[in-house]
């Protein structure tokens, strides 16, 4: 399947990342963990969900299990500042991307990233590459060094069962 222009502009900022990732295109949707996972054959837990938060009203990025809710109390603790949900149009205005497809770089604004680090147990996790049907795979260490994020306990209780 030939990439979206979204996915193309997530190779390429893998590329000019020094990663060798392949983005890879689904027929099915890859929209949310669980749909990724049963696209992928991945547990769940590999899945990483890119999901934008305001710190004090400025956008900031956090990187979380697809088995994990976030707790937004210790993102706050972590971040030090009030957190709220973006809406929808400041994803995009944010991002470049919609919500569904937002990968964790190659992003339109630069962002201070979280990491949640329950995504450190396997050895490969999956993230979207730019839309609801497009993703990579890459070291879940390797993807927190080129994000130039910082590793913290953001899981709150676990979202859905980890299974494949």
């Amino acid at each position: 399947m030939e990439l979206k222009e979204a996915a193309q502009r997530v190779a390429n900022a893998l590329a000019a990342a020094g990663v060798e990732a392949e983005v890879r295109a689904y027929t099915e949707s890859t929209r949310t963990a669980e749909e990724a996972a049963t696209a992928i054959g991945a547990r769940v837990g590999q899945i990483v969900k890119s999901l934008i938060f305001l710190a004090d009203g400025q956008p900031t990025l956090a990187l979380v299990s697809g088995a994990n809710r976030l707790d937004t109390t210790k993102l706050a603790q972590v971040v030090g500042a009030k957190i709220t949900r973006a809406d929808a149009e400041t994803v995009r205005a944010t991002t470049g991307y919609a919500i569904g497809g937002v990968p964790p770089m190659g992003l339109a604004t630069s962002l201070s990233v979280y990491f949640d680090r329950d995504l450190l147990q396997y050895a490969e996790v999956w993230a979207a590459a730019g839309t609801p049907h497009a993703v990579f795979c890459i070291a879940p260490d390797a993807l927190a060094h080129i994000t130039d994020a910082q590793v913290a306990d953001l899981a709150g209780s676990h979202d859905v069962a980890d299974e494949p």
